[in-house]
């Protein structure tokens, strides 16, 4: 009996030291996450407005000493009509490029759209990023990821193939009610002659029709399902893909169909492609899945847990138009902070009405160790314009002697960069600010 109260001091020390194990590497998380707290402050500056059609992310690079932008939509679509706006512009610098009169843009050549059912480019198509072939010493090789869209007009489903869209129970478009919602998908193109002219490489990403989200279920007035809006950097020895997730994570049944299971696999996704496998990317792409990027490019993924607007705050599945939810990534490396940095938009409406631009940071520069690509900082507020829908947000170099020899694009910046986005309501793209970075 006497030795109880030993035992008892014994096993007491014992759980004090289990506790501090725990709580001593969470103390210093919580230190590293206090230490690490950068900041972009607004700067107001001269109004820049876009002298040419944009609605995606805004896709460039350095040719040389050319500075050379490819805003613009093409191919062919059901709903708005066929499109010959992707065009590309150049400057001694970005704001050149950015000024250029409507008249100083050109075409590229693209390849035309495939007959339904056949194989080849369907639908139309958005450039969101380029990326330059470092093993390419004459700077003329080109790989440009694009955003595309299709409907089961364009993409009729084909058995045999499992691809492609079955027009049955198929949500409304945005033009009113005999109008279909678009599915849209990722892929890459290539130029050897510095974009003026490309060839398709294929589709890297995309939800087949079991995730299509349908009636009575998809209200939203937007999507069917699938995955867009991307952009990409480089990391390492790979291109890691940014893009809004939209389909079902899983199949979607209208008896089965469950709203918080919807929005369990939605919001802001990444995948992996080996910069290696470029040239011939198709089935190549792996998602993140929870654990590493395991996931099929066509598989269900899992979205960044702290991109996710809270349901507390108003989130919810992307097929509602009550739900808010963060979408259109644009991700740069920052110098200055060395740092990730993502801004992003944000629905809270039907037809993906929203006012405000969120932004979001990750310290971690290689992408591919461990859960990396997944340690974003809870989005903050960057921007508001009360009575207006903004989308695309992007940053963008400035026009200083830093950014030209240091030849930055919207990728790569540093201490400063300007901010632009699309004011929907008007179809304006536009810049207003300036953004300061700060190391806390």
């Amino acid at each position: 009996m006497k030795k109880r109260p030993a035992l008892l001091r014994i096993i007491a020390v014992l759980i004090l030291a289990v506790i501090g194990a725990f709580l001593i590497p969470w103390k210093n998380k919580v230190a590293m996450e206090e230490a690490f707290s950068p900041r972009a402050v607004l700067v107001p500056s001269a109004r820049f407005v876009f002298n040419s059609f944009v609605d995606c992310n805004m896709a460039e690079v350095w040719v040389g000493d050319t500075f050379r932008i490819f805003p613009g939509k093409y191919g062919e679509d059901p709903v708005w009509g066929s499109s010959s706006n992707l065009k590309f512009a150049d400057g001694r610098n970005a704001d050149e490029a950015f000024l250029r009169k409507a008249g100083e843009f050109k075409e590229p050549m693209l390849p035309p759209n495939a007959v339904p059912g056949t194989d080849g480019l369907h639908g139309a198509v958005w450039f969101e990023t380029v990326y330059r072939d470092s093993n390419d010493k004459t700077g003329k090789t080109l790989f440009a990821l694009y955003h595309n869209e299709n409907y089961p007009a364009t993409l009729p489903y084909d058995s045999s193939t499992g691809k492609g869209y079955i027009n049955k129970d198929w949500p409304r478009g945005l033009t009113g009610d005999t109008s279909a919602a678009a599915v849209c998908r990722i892929g890459i193109v290539k130029s050897t002659d510095a974009g003026r002219s490309w060839s398709n490489k294929g589709i890297i990403l995309e939800d087949l029709q079991p995730r299509m989200i349908l009636k009575p279920h998809n209200t939203s007035i937007t999507f069917a399902g699938g995955v867009g809006d991307p952009s990409a950097i480089v990391s390492g020895d790979n291109l890691y893909i940014f893009y809004g997730e939209y389909g079902y994570p899983g199949v979607y049944t209208q008896d089965g169909y469950n709203e918080l299971t919807e929005y369990s696999g939605q919001c802001i996704s990444i995948a992996q492609l080996p910069l290696k496998d470029l040239e011939n990317p198709t089935g190549k792409v792996k998602r993140w899945d929870g654990k590493g990027f395991n996931a099929a490019y066509d598989g269900t993924g899992k979205p960044v847990p702290a991109l996710q607007v809270p349901i507390v705050k108003g989130g919810g599945p992307a097929s509602s138009p009550k739900s808010a939810f963060h979408w259109g990534p644009s991700v740069s490396w920052n110098s200055f902070l060395e740092c990730w940095v993502m801004l992003m938009a944000k629905s809270e409406g039907i037809s993906w009405k929203g006012s405000s631009i969120y932004i979001s940071f990750n310290k971690n520069k290689d992408l591919g160790e461990a859960d990396n690509a997944q340690q974003w900082t809870t989005p903050k507020l960057l921007l508001d314009k009360p009575g207006h829908v903004t989308w695309y947000p992007s940053l963008q170099p400035m026009n200083n002697e830093e950014d030209i020899s240091n030849k930055r694009t919207c990728l790569q910046l540093g201490e400063r960069a300007r901010l632009f986005y699309k004011v929907q309501d008007s179809s304006a793209y536009i810049s207003e600010y300036m953004i300061q970075f700060h190391k806390q």
